[in-house]
């Protein structure tokens, strides 16, 4: 029998199940035994969680680990440390790999790696063409045998040529498709968002639309089809706008965004900080406003981080020539917290809910509630814990964050992993 744990005393929240209430949770076997008042245990730890929030798991349903083939960025055991000291104890990792994650074998040597080195739940999203070209489709019931939840070929758009028979297999193969909105056409050679302060800065924009055609397009397939889809990384008013009506009109559409989007604008550009330098594009603060109101009245389900880590090397370039991407899965929940629940837009249900349970729904995977009987992931908050945000404690092995040397609000103090605690007062395991 595993250690029998008991966390006392912390403000229990938990929206999946409409808890938001001083309660002690009690774990055994690696489970959820019991929530309830004035629980005790005679054997095993006791973990005081009095002035905390006990929440389930984060779960992130876009993260970036690299490996195979760029361990210099990122690997399943650096990725996955940074995870749980973000709060997240289940990632999804995108299939932009070397090798891309298009076949069984590279599947399984992925799953390998994961069950040796992991630190977290890890789920596999398989790459929707051969080699992420767009040329080929995968098969899809091979990669979902193999042990792929999801489908993407994030970074790409799957082309026009092929994204009905895509949805039409990912349906079914009963796999998600998560589709990465761009038209390559309306974006090619852009680094920032197009339009005044891009002009100023001498930099080629990438327009809204090159992202809002794009998800357009994928609403319209997907209510034709009668499919489910998932737009990624939203960042403009007009997809919002179309996100919205779609929901109303019951297309079968959810989507997700990034702490980024609604905490930054095209104006931190103006440093030429590579770290900036995002796909899609940090946008204007009337996107940003967009990106709030539609994570306040529901169009938005999910807060993901699109972690996407780079070497030192590979950003101290000109902003021209940097790769996109900035690492995300640390500063998440501080940067929400400061955005969003402190600015009134989110309660901590409604932010909790869009970490936890609105991924876990969406995947079809377990966590994002704290019911008798499943998997002990539950993450511990100190709300109001104020912190700078320093290289020294990121747990990625990248350190490309625009957020880096930010004083930041809510820190992540405990977490537990199947019932095992990974992370204790601040520390990792």
């Amino acid at each position: 029998m595993s250690k029998q744990y008991l966390i006392k005393d912390g403000r229990v929240v938990d929206p999946a199940n409409k808890i938001n209430d001083i309660f002690d949770i009690l774990i055994s076997d690696g489970k959820i035994e019991k929530t309830g008042k004035n629980l005790n245990i005679k054997s095993g730890e006791t973990i005081d969680a009095k002035g905390k929030i006990v929440a389930p798991g984060f779960i992130d349903m876009h993260v970036h680990l690299r490996e195979p083939g760029r361990e210099d960025e990122e690997t399943v055991r650096t990725g996955s440390r940074a995870a749980v000291h973000g709060g997240f104890t289940s990632i999804l990792c995108m299939p932009n790999t070397d090798p891309a994650i298009d076949n069984p074998a590279v599947v399984k040597n992925l799953k390998d790696i994961i069950a040796k080195d992991a630190v977290c739940n890890v789920f596999i999203a398989g790459a929707v063409t051969e080699g992420r070209t767009g040329k080929k489709l995968t098969d899809f019931d091979n990669l979902k045998s193999a042990g792929v939840i999801a489908l993407s070929d994030d970074g790409s758009p799957t082309p026009d040529s092929m994204i009905d028979e895509a949805l039409k297999r990912s349906m079914k193969a009963g796999l998600l498709l998560t589709e990465h909105c761009e038209v390559p056409r309306l974006s090619q050679g852009g680094v920032m968002n197009k339009g005044f302060i891009s002009t100023k800065l001498g930099l080629k924009g990438i327009s809204a639309q090159s992202e809002y055609e794009a998800v357009k397009r994928n609403i319209d397939i997907a209510e034709k089809l009668s499919a489910r889809i998932h737009i990624a990384h939203v960042s403009c008013k007009e997809s919002v706008e179309f996100i919205r009506q779609a929901k109303k009109k019951g297309v079968q559409v959810t989507t997700e965004t990034a702490p980024h989007y609604f905490a930054l604008s095209e104006e931190c550009c103006a440093t030429y900080d590579t770290n900036t330098k995002i796909n899609p594009p940090l946008r204007s603060m009337a996107d940003v406003d967009a990106i709030k109101a539609g994570l306040a009245d529901g169009t938005i389900d999910v807060i993901a981080t699109d972690h996407a880590p780079h070497t030192d090397s590979e950003k101290d370039v000109e902003f021209d020539y940097a790769p996109f991407g900035k690492i995300g899965l640390e500063s998440a929940l501080p940067v929400s917290v400061m955005e969003l629940v402190d600015k009134k837009i989110l309660s901590w249900d409604e932010l909790i809910k869009k970490l936890s349970a609105n991924p876990a729904k969406i995947l079809g995977v377990p966590g994002g509630r704290l019911s008798k009987g499943d998997p002990a992931d539950i993450t511990i908050i100190d709300p109001d814990k104020e912190y700078i945000l320093k290289k020294d404690i990121i747990e990625s092995k990248s350190k490309n964050s625009p957020f880096i040397g930010w004083k930041v609000k809510g820190r992540i103090s405990t977490v537990f992993v199947k019932g095992t605690i990974v992370m204790k007062d601040e520390i990792m395991l």
